[in-house]
């Protein structure tokens, strides 16, 4: 469906005397020098999205990719224009789990058409405080786009932050006293910013290019707001290879702290069949028809339990100071 649709000129919405769907009758309202128009789409049909392609002279790949919505963060250029294509991020907590969607933008001398797919990164407030910022948007549809990048890797950091917050979890379980088993919930994380790093990496290379300020139909001007973008994604993609590493670390030190309880679990098995194991020897040799002192007295009973109090206290003093039990 369409969420919204205006025609700017000089950094402020014009109003326009024409149906918001009406995407030809925009396009001819932008009809002085710096006028562009910018549609914004929210999970759009074939039909739908068509129809806006025709009033735009969309190319027709570019229109396809855009309904499908399972694109690898790029940026292409056609005859016609731009076609921008950046994954959304968000992080639901309970589950440990980073969804995702998109956003593909079309990008032309006098318009914007912006497609989201998922429920991250809503560009409605996007829009709302461009407007209020007439000397950005004065830029023209490359402001447009600053402000979708903006928005998308903004998300990205707070999701990096949320999985900072799960990592410092992991770190804590991993080295608590108690016994944890936090192997599952260790693979989980590294699968989601696995999803994260695919999100985040392939974009560099185009915010490298849009801060250069050498993209056709981007305005030179706005490569400082473009600058800004990238910084913000380097540190994103830094902060993901530093959780990665930590969660590496946390898992091969979980793994050598099981191998030690199980260590310590065999040396409190071996001391106590040790305690058990000598008494019973002794009572066996006891047992047995030889000739020992006192045969026919309690004296012998009480040498015997004499010599299995004896030989477990001595376990016992060798095993505690030996750290066995």
């Amino acid at each position: 469906m369409i969420v919204d649709s205006a025609v700017y000129r000089a950094g402020s919405r014009v109003a326009v005397d024409c149906h918001r769907h009406d995407y030809a009758a925009l396009r001819d309202a932008a009809d002085q020098p710096g006028d562009f128009v910018w549609v914004g789409l929210y999970e759009p049909s074939h039909v739908e999205l068509g129809t806006v392609a025709e009033a735009f002279d969309l190319h027709p790949l570019a229109v396809e990719d855009a309904v499908s919505a399972h694109q690898r963060p790029k940026l292409e250029r056609y005859e016609s224009g731009l076609f921008l294509v950046l994954k959304t991020l968000w992080y639901v907590d309970a589950d440990d789990a980073v969804e995702t969607g998109e956003i593909n933008v079309f990008l032309g001398e006098d318009y914007v058409i912006t497609v989201r797919h998922g429920r991250g990164s809503p560009l409605s407030d996007a829009r709302q405080e461009l407007e209020h910022r007439q000397s950005v948007l004065g830029h023209g549809p490359s402001a447009v786009v600053y402000a979708v990048c903006d928005v998308v890797v903004d998300a990205y950091v707070g999701v990096v932050h949320e999985l900072q917050t799960d990592v410092d979890e992991v770190e804590t379980s991993v080295f608590n006293a108690q016994r944890t088993n936090d192997s599952g919930r260790i693979y989980t994380l590294k699968r989601e910013i696995a999803e994260v790093r695919r999100a985040v990496l392939p974009l560099r290379d185009p915010m490298r290019r849009f801060a250069s300020g050498g993209v056709p139909l981007v305005v030179e001007s706005s490569a400082p707001f473009f600058r800004d973008v990238s910084d913000h994604l380097a540190q994103a993609a830094e902060e993901i290879d530093n959780l990665d590493a930590l969660l590496s670390s946390a898992f091969d030190a979980h793994m050598a702290r099981i191998a030690v309880q199980q260590n310590d679990d065999m040396r409190k098995i071996s001391a106590g069949i040790g305690l058990a194991a000598v008494p019973t020897l002794i009572a066996g040799f006891y047992g047995m028809n030889l000739p020992l002192p006192f045969p026919h007295s309690p004296a012998s009973t009480m040498i015997a339990i004499a010599l299995m109090i004896g030989s477990i206290t001595a376990l016992w003093i060798f095993f505690k100071r030996s750290g066995w039990i």
